[in-house]
């Protein structure tokens, strides 16, 4: 059986390039896997790639209990900044459909954000001076563990290392009414897909289908619910996505948010500079992202 771990990527106080490390606790101190095991990849895919290996000198870094870094002299880094795909999944709550009016979906609705959309858990998301209607949307994403392709859902969560939290900030205006009402530039900005702060394996879950997931901006809270009420839960999705292109080691996939965003709000909400949005989900943590 796999151990239970919290993979993170950071920069220590003194800067330099991205290091691997784990998180002893959630929010806790981090164990700098790479001064553990210096022959280790500082990219999370490329360490996701050598597979069960690079897990088992994780959990032996983590046992060791040296190579400690506090909290505090760490600046946390998207756990994944280099996924060959970030996948993600359209009207995926029961509660989200009913909030627009929207027919539950036959079928998993998929859209893509570009990589260049990641930020940290704790950078800022750039409003872009071309939208007007920028939104937030807390997610379960889960991360790819190993290839595959057509896979069964019976299976599928074999190959998933585990989840983050992440949040599909959207511009709506070019989401619903620009670009011939194609989502994917709505979706893609810069910035446009913070993520963090640890990818919690999925042995450190219990069910990933019954937890709490919530958003918050300047304190008020905007979405409350559970992932009891995803439509398509992570295995069918896995096999859906798994049926159109080969899922690789770091590929990313939001699997929807749940109701309470700006735009189906009565009048609609949207972020402007200086709001601060809140992102939490239960068992794997908190992102809080400021826009500027």
């Amino acid at each position: 059986m796999r151990g239970a771990l919290r993979l993170v990527r950071f920069r220590g106080a003194a800067g330099g390039g991205p290091r691997l490390g784990l998180e002893e606790a959630p929010g806790g101190d981090l164990v700098d896997l790479s001064a553990a095991e210096p022959d280790l990849p500082r990219s999370m895919r490329e360490f996701l790639e050598i597979g069960p290996r690079g897990l088992e000198l994780a959990q032996r870094a983590l046992q060791s209990g040296q190579h400690r870094v506090s909290r505090g002299a760490a600046r946390l880094l998207a756990p994944v900044g280099d996924p060959q795909k970030v996948i993600c999944v359209g009207l995926n709550y029961h509660d989200h459909c009913r909030e627009q009016a929207a027919k539950v979906p036959r079928e998993p609705l998929i859209f893509s954000k570009f990589p260049s959309a990641i930020a940290g858990p704790f950078d800022d998301i750039v409003h872009p001076q071309d939208t007007s209607e920028l939104d937030w949307e807390v997610e379960l994403a889960a991360v790819i563990g190993k290839r595959g392709r057509h896979i069964e859902e019976s299976a599928a969560l074999e190959h998933v290392l585990g989840y983050t939290v992440a949040n599909d900030v959207s511009a709506r205006d070019w989401q619903m009414r620009r670009n011939g009402q194609q989502w994917l530039l709505g979706k893609t900005f810069d910035t446009f897909c913070p993520l963090g702060p640890a990818i919690v394996t999925r042995e450190a879950v219990p069910d990933v289908h019954n937890l709490w997931i919530r958003c918050s901006v300047n304190g008020q809270r905007m979405q409350d619910s559970s992932t009891q009420h995803l439509i398509f839960g992570v295995p069918a999705l896995v096999a859906w996505v798994s049926r159109f292109v080969t899922l690789v080691p770091g590929d990313v996939l939001l699997t929807g948010t749940p109701a309470g965003v700006g735009v189906f709000r009565k009048p609609p909400v949207f972020l402007k500079p200086g709001d601060e949005v809140q992102c939490e989900i239960e068992e794997l943590g908190t992102i809080c992202n400021r826009v500027v």
